[in-house]
Order: C-alpha cells, then structure tokens, then sequence
C-alpha cells in the first residue's frame, strides 16, 4: 500500500513521469491514457523499484478480498495494458519484469520528487484529492471549543438546535446515494457494445487441463459458434495468417492473448475474445472473455463448468450464446441462430484435426492440408462441414470429381449444422454438381440472412464469370473485396473480370493492390500474357518450383504459352512436367486436365496422332467430368467420332443438372463431330444454343475459353461463308483477356487470313498471314497446320 508521503510525489522513469496526486501517466507532459485498474498497478511497481509486488500483493489492493472478481484475468489485464503505453516488451522488458508464478518488478532507475500541491490539497490533512464517498460519514454540528464566541455569565449559552440536524444529514445522504447509483448506471452504459461493422478476433483456448484432446478443438467449436451469428464478424483465418506473417510469426502459429491483441489492432477489428479450460478434480471450468483490443474494457465474460469431458462443448455452447448476448447481439437472433456445436459434432479430434488443416492450408497450402480433413472425417464419419472443407479443396486444386463426391456427402449432412454453414454446404454442392440456377436461388437467400458475409458476393462473382457475364460480376467481386481484402482469391476473381472485359490497366492495379498486403496475385501469369511480360512468366514459373498444388499448373500455363507460338514440342515437354508434378502431389483429375489440354491443342493444330493417344492417356489416369469433355472434343477433332459420342452420351447421362455442360459443352463437342462429318449447317444448330454463353469462362476456367466463337468460325469457312468467319475470329483477337494463351487464339489470326483469300482480298489477306507467322517465327516446322497455312500464303503471290 502506498505511503501517505508517496501518494503525493510524482514518479520519473525514462520519458515517463506518474503524478499520484492527479492521477495521471505523462510522457513529455502529455497525459497518457491509462485506466485506473493499470494505473493502481504502476504506482504499486513504482513504489517498490527493484523489488517483487507479488500477485497477492496486488490482488489484495485492487479487490481487497472481493471474491467473485477473476484476479488472475484481472492482473493480467492490468499489466498487458502497462506494456502496451509503456511500449514495453514482456520478452525483452525494460520496465517490467515478469517472475511466473510470483509476480512483477519494475526494474528502471525511478526518481521520486514530492509533487506541487495546490492551496486546497495542501490545506487538507491528507494530502490526498478530494473525492466524492460513496459511504459519507454523517455531518456533526460545531461544538464549543477554542476561537469559538465566549459565554456571557449568566446568559445560557444557545444550545444547538439537533432536532433540525438529521433531515439535512438524510438530504445529503439520499443525494449522494443518488448520484453514486447514477454513476454506477452510468458506469454500466458505458460498456461499449459492438456494431455488424465490428470484427472480432479469436484467441487460441488456453488449456490448462493437460489433455491434448482439447488443443485447438475448442478454438475450432467457438469459431463455429460465433459465425453462425449474422451479427457478429469473425476475422477470416486467411487475414489472421497473413497479419502474423507480417509481424515475423508462423501464419499456423500459436495466437496467445497478446498476439490476438496485436492482430486486433493492426486489423482494425474493435474486440477479441479468449477462453480458458482448467479441471478440477472430475470437473471443467471453461471461461470467455471479450475485450476491446485497443482499451482493454471487458465487454463481456462468462463461466461454465461441466460434470466430465464429454459436456464441455455443451458448456461452450451455453457460454457462447450468453457472450453474443454481451456483445451486442438480439436475444431473437441468437434464439434464432443457436445451433449447439455437439449437433455439427461431438468429436473433439475432428475438430482439433480441422483446426490443425486451417493453420497448415495458411502457411503450406491447401494440398498439405489435406491429410488433416481426412483425419477428422476419420474421427467423425458425419462431420458435415468437413467435408464440405475438402470439397473446397478438392476444387481449388482441380480435383471435380472428388470435390463433387465431398460436396454431396455434406449435402446429405446438412440438417446438422448451422445455418450459416448449411448455406456454405449448399453452395458448394451446388457449384459442384453444376446446378448454376440452384446456386443462385441459395446465394440470394444466404445474401438476405447474413448481408455483410463475403461469401454470397464472392461466389456470385465467380458464378457471372463462369458464364461469362462480366459487367455483372464486376460490382460483386468489388464487394467480396470490400468485405475480405485479406483473401487472395477475391483478387484473382476480380483481375479475371477485368480481363474479361479487356481492362487490363486495372487488372494489373488489382494485382499491385494484393502485392503491397502481401499476399500473392495467382492471375499475374495471365496479365503477363497478355502485356507480353514474357520474364515475369519465366520468373512466375520458376517461383512455383517445388510448391505442392502450384507448381502443376503454372508449368501447364506455361506449356499452353509455347503452343500459342507454335513451340509445340516445347509445350509438350511442359505438359509432362505439369502431369508428372500433379501426380506427385496426388492429384490425379489435374494431371489429367494438364494432359487432356495437350491433347487438345494437338488436335486442332492436325497432329492426330498425338492428339488421341494424350486424350486417352487422360481419360485412363481420371476420367472425370471436366476430362471427359475436353477429351470428348479433342477426339472429335482428330476424327475419333465414335469415342467423341460415347463419352458424350455418359456426360449426359451423369452430370444431369450442370447448367454449363448442357449449354455449353455437350453443344461444342455435338457441332464439333457435325462439322468434322461435313454438316457446317448441323454444327451452327448445336452452336446457337451455347450462344449466350460463348464469352464464357467454364470449368475449367483456364483453358479453352471462346471455343464455340472459334468452332462457329470454321463452320462458316467451310460453307466459304468468309465475311461471317473472319467476324467470328475477329471476337476472338478482341478478348486477349478472355482467351489468353490457348492456341485458338493465333489460329484465329490464320482463319482471318483464309477469310481474307475466299473474299479474293489477296492484300489484307497477305497481311493477315504475315501476323500469323510472326506469331509463330519460332514455331516448329513439321506442324501440319503451318505447313496447310504456307502453302495458303504461297497461292496468294
């Protein structure tokens, strides 16, 4: 306890001076904000420099033996909020040191001056500031003694009127009984509540009970918790992993307390919340606690205990529904949306294992993290949301089929999750299968549910693009950016509308924008393409060298890049790397996407040959959906017509509700066997069905764009239809952004020239070649279809 000579000094230390008389923190003169909890602490260290103030010495003056107060979270608090004015480092610490277990020392030289009290301070017997008590001692009148008026003898001195003292006692006493009730109801309005702007931030549970069962488990159960709520906005894995990398930590590493404060702040999210699992005997003591990051003020707190292991998620739901309450949060609305976590799963090694995916997909990629799902579908074979988790992953690893499988087992689930996370399920299922019509419907209703969750807008925003409606997507994809800036995938969706509409300036400035987060732009390899940036594709390429679920489809990109100059053989060497590399992974449907598209490009450049035996390749390594119709097409065009009809009778017949399979490549793979049979007018009918749909970017998205504007440009020169077809080919040399680096697009430039020469206008003909040949100066010689277009060039001299 302080002196009464100390309560009325003033404290220096480094920049620092604390004046007990006016309770105040300066630094240079300025009055520092410091909370009076904190301040108490300080003066207590200051007091004793050099020494131990144990924590019991500390509990003791700030609560004197109230015993429903938590001292250790208390204590805590109060000195986490020391440090953080001070700036001071609990690691490397030059105020305050830390001794575990017993207390604090404050270990900077103090200086100690008495402090310059004003008249009325000095004046009082104490010395201390005059405040207001709550317990007033009851006033006495003046009684005789010395200085008071003498006496007259004789004369009875007036004795005082008492019977008049105690109304004005009583008065006093009732005003300030009021006024202290309505500081304390001020006291309690006080306590700021969040808004739907606000964002929270999720501290790792501290488990104090010794079983590893509940690491990472319970983090993962409150996380499901909290976002079932469509008030409350948790911050996105993705932006707690990439702020940790910004401060020099592991993006999967642990986040204590002080890291989660860190990260609120730098955030700008407004709170973060914490928890603690402690066991007593048979029993479990969990707490939450919510508080402002950058003020510390509790926003709220709440204890539950549970008889044995298997009730501590029940008393986590109890305690989370009572905290977004605290918060801020309707009662209505958690009634609403308060879907216990034992009905998603009572399982805490899946959710342990699911938390362990999230870290390791946030510093080694969502492949590494595979294995980890898989663990906690081992542990619950019903676990809805994991797997929706790995149908997630299996689509953005190019893996269809299997995410399809994934998004169906959870479809089937869904009546055991939340609501949030049934509307998540739905729309991967939906994606999944296709059913874009279905997507929609859910994606409106998630949108009404939950207005400031970026999931709606962001699969909107890829949905418009898949059919290829880009002045729609762009404002959702500027939304989801909005909403999560911290995403990479939002940036990519974005650049790749912008290159959809050939605004390639701000594709790039969408690029730079992630760049200056610190997060990658997995679409700079196109924009590349497309400026003809031709080192920063080598550097892009080199750069995924070795990165497990990357490294396949940049050397496939780049392999599409050497065919788009005629460097067929380049390409093919490419592509075997890209196969070779995905089968490393264990990613089989993307090894033989990277090796269908070979085949492809093959086909339509006339080497046949080559073209079937890549397409079987494929279909044998995994013929799935996305196989099956690049393959199916790439038959076709090398005059396999029997095979090309039977696999596009089993997409038919498997894929029933895919929107874009029905309008866009069962109609491509039907007109390209019609116009390989020689009926350009039967092709033009299976065309104008995928019309709509021609600037599309369907899965998968990154090869084969514009493909029915390039089928319908060959079916009017095979009707010598030349003005038609050279309009049909000039739509593709206008979307540079659209096709990109797929072959089509310089044998574009050769169907111009041949138009050119049906019309018998040998001049822009000619030059029309020439751009061809440019394009392919470096090409190889043996390529049947450069050798058709020299023997063309050569008619027109």
């Amino acid at each position: 306890m302080a002196s009464l000579a100390r309560s009325s000094s003033i404290s220096r230390f480094g920049p620092y001076e604390l004046d007990a008389e006016k309770g105040e923190l300066r630094k240079g003169g300025i009055p520092l904000k410091l909370h009076p909890q904190p301040f108490r602490v300080l003066q207590l260290l200051l007091e004793q420099p050099g020494k131990i103030v144990t924590r019991e010495q500390i509990q003791h003056s700030l609560w004197n033996g109230n015993t429903l107060v938590d001292f250790e979270g208390g204590i805590n608090f109060c000195v986490r909020q020391i440090r953080s004015t001070l700036g001071d480092d609990a690691e490397t610490p030059r105020y305050i040191e830390t001794l575990p277990r017993r207390g604090y020392r404050f270990i900077a030289p103090v200086e100690v001056t008495p402090a310059i009290l004003s008249a009325g301070a000095a004046s009082a017997t104490t010395g201390a500031p005059q405040r207001l008590a709550l317990h007033p001692v009851p006033l006495e009148l003046p009684t005789e003694r010395s200085g008071a008026p003498p006496t007259t003898p004789g004369v009875a001195a007036p004795s005082p009127v008492r019977k008049k003292s105690w109304p004005l006692k009583l008065a006093l006493t009732a005003c300030l009984v009021v006024l202290a009730i309505v500081g304390v109801a001020r006291f309690r309005k006080a306590v700021p509540k969040l808004t739907v702007e606000d964002t929270l931030v999720l501290a790792d549970f501290k488990n104090a009970t010794g079983e590893s069962a509940f690491d990472g488990a319970l983090k993962e159960a409150l996380a499901v918790e909290m976002v079932q709520s469509p008030f409350l906005n948790l911050l996105p894995e993705r932006r707690t992993a990439q702020t940790l990398r910004m401060t020099g930590r592991s993006p999967g590493g642990e986040i204590t307390h002080d890291v989660a404060q860190e990260i609120c702040i730098r955030t700008g999210s407004k709170a973060l919340v914490d928890g603690t699992l402690t066991k007593v005997g048979t029993r479990y003591l969990l707490s939450l606690n919510a508080e402002a990051c950058n003020t510390g003020v509790i926003l709220g707190a709440e204890k539950e205990e549970a008889a044995g292991k298997e009730g501590v998620l029940k008393a986590l739901s109890r305690a989370t529904a009572s905290l977004r309450v605290k918060l801020g949060e309707s009662l209505p609305s958690v009634e609403k949306y308060d879907v216990p976590i034992q009905v998603t799963t009572t399982s805490l090694e899946a959710l342990r294992n699911l938390d362990l995916a999230a870290r390791v997909a946030a510093s080694e990629g969502e492949a590494a993290s595979l294995p980890f799902v898989e663990r906690a579908l081992e542990a619950d074979p019903n676990f809805a949301s994991a797997y929706a988790a790995l149908a997630r992953r299996y689509l953005h690893l190019n893996q269809p089929d299997l995410a399809r499988e994934s998004a169906e087992k959870a479809f089937l689930l869904r009546d055991h999750v939340t609501e949030r996370e049934n509307f998540q399920i739905s729309s991967i299922y939906y994606r999944a299968i296709g059913d874009m019509d279905s997507l929609n419907r859910v994606l409106e209703l998630w949108r009404v549910n939950y207005p400031r969750d970026p999931g709606p807008p962001g699969r909107f925003c890829v949905s418009y693009g898949f059919l290829g409606q880009y002045e729609k997507a762009l404002p959702e994809c500027r939304r989801t950016l909005e909403f999560d800036p911290e995403n990479q995938n939002n940036y990519a969706n974005l650049v790749g509308v912008y290159l959809g509409l050939n605004r390639f300036d701000e594709a790039q400035q969408t690029c730079e924008e992630a760049y200056r987060r610190n997060l990658p732009c997995t679409m700079q390899y196109e924009i590349d393409f497309v400026l003809r940036d031709f080192a920063g594709m080598e550097k892009l390429l080199s750069a995924a060298a070795g990165r497990s679920g990357e490294e396949d489809a940049y050397l496939s990109a780049h392999s599409s890049t050497m065919a788009y100059f005629g460097r067929l053989r380049s390409a093919d060497d490419f592509s075997r790397r890209a196969v070779d590399a995905a089968k490393r992974a264990g990613l089989d449907e993307a090894a033989a996407l990277w090796q269908v598209n070979a085949a492809l490009r093959n086909a339509e450049a006339g080497k046949t040959t080559e073209a079937k035996r890549e397409a079987q390749k494929a279909l044998r390594l995994a013929p799935g959906k996305n196989v099956k119709a690049l393959g199916a097409v790439a038959l076709a065009r090398a005059g396999d017509l029997v095979q090309a009809r039977k696999l596009g009778k089993e997409l038919e017949e498997s894929y029933p509700h895919d929107t874009l399979l029905k309008l866009y490549w069962i109609p491509v793979l039907q007109a390209a066997i019609e116009l390989k049979s020689g009926n350009p007018r039967r092709a033009f009918e299976f065309l104008d069905i995928s019309h709509p749909y021609e600037l599309a970017q369907p899965s998968p998205n990154d090869i084969v764009t514009m493909y029915p504007v390039y089928l319908r440009g060959e079916a009017y020169l095979a009707e010598r239809n030349a003005a038609a077809a050279a309009a049909e080919f000039q739509k593709i040399l206008d979307h540079p952004g659209i096709v990109t680096n797929f072959i089509s697009a310089p044998l574009a430039q050769l169907g111009m020239a041949r138009a050119r020469a049906v019309q018998g206008d040998c001049t822009n003909a000619r030059a029309a070649y020439q751009e061809f040949f440019a394009l392919w100066k470096d090409a190889d010689p043996d390529i049947p279809i450069l050798k058709q277009a020299k023997a063309g060039y050569a008619k027109l001299r």
